[in-house]
Parts: C-alpha cells; structure tokens; sequence
C-alpha cells in the first residue's frame, strides 16, 4: 500500500427539499384547506476517525463528497425524506484544515471520534404553513435552504511514540528494522526513506511505536533534499531517538544541524525529550568510537549511546532510555484525561 499523508477534498452537504404549494381535494370538500408539506432537510458530511486506516491513499482516486438533497414536500402534509448523510473515514491522527492550509479545523486524535463538518441545508415550509385567519389560501412555499461546500486539506500525522530524527543514511531505517518487524528500504545512499515508516517494538513488557521519517539535511526548513514535510509526523512523538553517523569526520556538526532544523521547523520540538546515539560503531576501533563518544557528550552535556544497528549492539540500552520518557508521557497524558472526565462530570452534575 502506497503512504501519502495529504490530500485535498471537495464537500458539499446536501440542499434541502423545496415545500410544496398543495390543497385538499376531495369530494363533497368545496373549499380544502392548504396540505402543501414540508421538504427533507439536506444531508450532512461527518469525518471519523478509524483506527484501521494509514494512509490517505483512498483520497487520491476520489476526491469530490457530496450529500444527498432532501425530498421535495408532497400534499396531504407529507414532508420530504431527508437526504443520506455521508460519513468520510480516515486514519486517527488527521487533521483537517481549512483550503489555506493554515486554519486547523479539528484534530482527529481519538478513535471513533466524529466531526459535524457540512451540515445539510434545512427544508423548506409547505403552504400550510403560511395559513393565517387573513390568507386561508397561500399559494406560496419556501424553497429548500442550500447546503454548505467547501475545499478541505487532509493531512496525516502519524501517531508514534519515538520518532527516528537524523541525517540521510544515518542508520534509522536499519534500526527501525531491526528492533521492530517493520521490513522498510534498505541502502547504501541518501533518501532511500521517501516515505515514513512504523515499526512496533516491545520494551519490559511495553509497546512501543517507533516512526523513520526521511532524513533531513541542512537547508531542509527552506526545502532542501526531501524538505520539512515530514517532520509534522514526529510532532506527535513522546521523544526521539537522534541517530548519528559515527564514520563521518565531525559527529558534533552532525547533530547540531538536524537540531537547527529542528528548531527553524518549530521551537516545540526542541523542547521533546531526546535520546542521542552514535550508530555504526563496528566499523570504527574502540578508541575511535570513545573519542567520538566524549567529544559528543561534552558538546551535548548529556548521555550519548554507541551502539551498531546492524550488528545489534547497544541497541537495547538506548531503548530503555526512550521507554522511561515514554512512560512519563503515557501518564501525564492520563492524568490530562482523568482531570477532564472530572470536570465535565461536574460541569453536568445536578446541583
């Protein structure tokens, strides 16, 4: 299945049905009152979020969603059928913007959570309706009230927690590899990752969901190589896992341009717990990888692991690491939701 993470959509919720202009016609009835009905109320376009879904894929191949119309109301006071209501799926983790690609409409973060987008036009009244004590005959409706259309930008932030960060053909996807069951490209050359990849792996007991999103370069925040665009799907993440290359001359400058643009992309980021780790190892002596580690940590002031993806070394060490920001996350984040369910349960509760 191909990943794309953007799309634009075209809505339109329904009209609403026209009233009817109607009287009664029976025998022995000379003068029928007006039985002109009411016309169906256009149908509505809902977004929800499904947890089987990643990737917005299906948006390619469609991209116009429009609701159906409500029935025109018919004599003998029937009102129209309301039009069928239309309800878009896509993955948890979207958001929807506004055709500027600025104005955030909803976040779409919760499974199964579902989101008015287009409400259907309402129906217009029937002549019977409009009788009065001085028009007992109206010969007037409403016509249906139009529904609301709109262009909308899809775009998908994966939901992961550790977000792989770091040059091209630094080793992440190989990581991503070899601690998940994730089977992503593997080669020797820069951008071989042109698309972002999940990978699930399993820490004292914990699941962890791992993103490899394309490497950046410096100039990345202007468009440079691949550009900032992935960078929105480690926005999300609990923390990341910085990789380094270890066989280039200055790992220091390495790290501190992936920081950089970081920080042009958005200055929260910078703000995320970070695990830092010096992959390829094994293809350097030990004195080369210790002076290499040093050098890195009194620039960094923190922690740096040396570990080798592919030969599997130190890989669970830096995994620990990420698992105790990771569970702090986890908390954190039930504990927000505990103390929302308690304030809308007093917010609701009778006095």
């Amino acid at each position: 299945m191909k990943f794309l993470d953007q799309a634009k959509i075209f809505i339109q919720s329904g009209d609403g049905g026209a009233g009817c202009v109607s009287f009664r016609r029976e025998k022995y009835i000379e003068f029928g009152g007006p039985n002109g009905g009411d016309g169906g109320k256009g149908g509505s376009v809902y977004f929800e979020a499904v947890e089987n879904l990643n990737t917005l894929i299906d948006f390619r191949y469609k991209q116009h969603f429009k609701a159906h119309k409500g029935q025109n109301g018919m004599g003998s006071q029937m009102t129209g059928a309301k039009g069928e209501d239309i309800v878009i799926k896509v993955p948890v983790g979207t958001e929807i913007l506004a055709e500027d690609q600025k104005t955030v409409i909803v976040d779409m973060v919760t499974p199964g959570q579902i989101f008015l987008i287009a409400k259907g036009g309402d129906g217009g009244r029937g002549n019977m309706q409009f009788k009065t004590s001085v028009n007992q005959a109206p010969r007037y409706a409403e016509p249906g009230w139009p529904g609301q259309e709109m262009w909308v930008w899809l775009r998908l932030k994966v939901i992961a927690d550790v977000g792989l960060i770091g040059q091209p053909n630094a080793g992440k996807s190989t990581f991503l590899s070899v601690v998940t069951k994730a089977r992503p490209k593997i080669a020797d050359y820069p951008f071989t990752t042109l698309h972002p990849n999940l990978g699930v792996a399993w820490v004292d007991n914990y699941e962890m969901v791992i993103a490899d999103i394309p490497g950046l370069i410096e100039g990345a925040h202007e468009g440079t190589g691949l550009g900032d665009r992935f960078l929105k799907h480690v926005e999300r993440c609990a923390a990341f896992l910085h990789i380094v290359d270890a066989t280039v001359d200055d790992v220091v400058h390495e790290y501190k341009v992936i920081r950089k643009e970081l920080e042009l992309y958005d200055e929260k980021l910078m703000k995320k717990p970070e695990v830092v780790a010096l992959n390829k190892c094994d293809a350097l002596s030990d004195d080369e990888v210790k002076a290499k580690v040093k050098a890195m940590e009194k620039a960094l002031g923190c922690k740096v692991y040396a570990m080798s993806a592919i030969a599997r070394q130190g890989i669970f060490d830096c995994l620990l690491d990420l698992n105790k920001y990771i569970t702090r996350d986890r908390a954190h984040k039930k504990e927000q939701e505990s103390v929302e369910e308690c304030g809308q349960e007093k917010t609701w509760s009778p006095i």
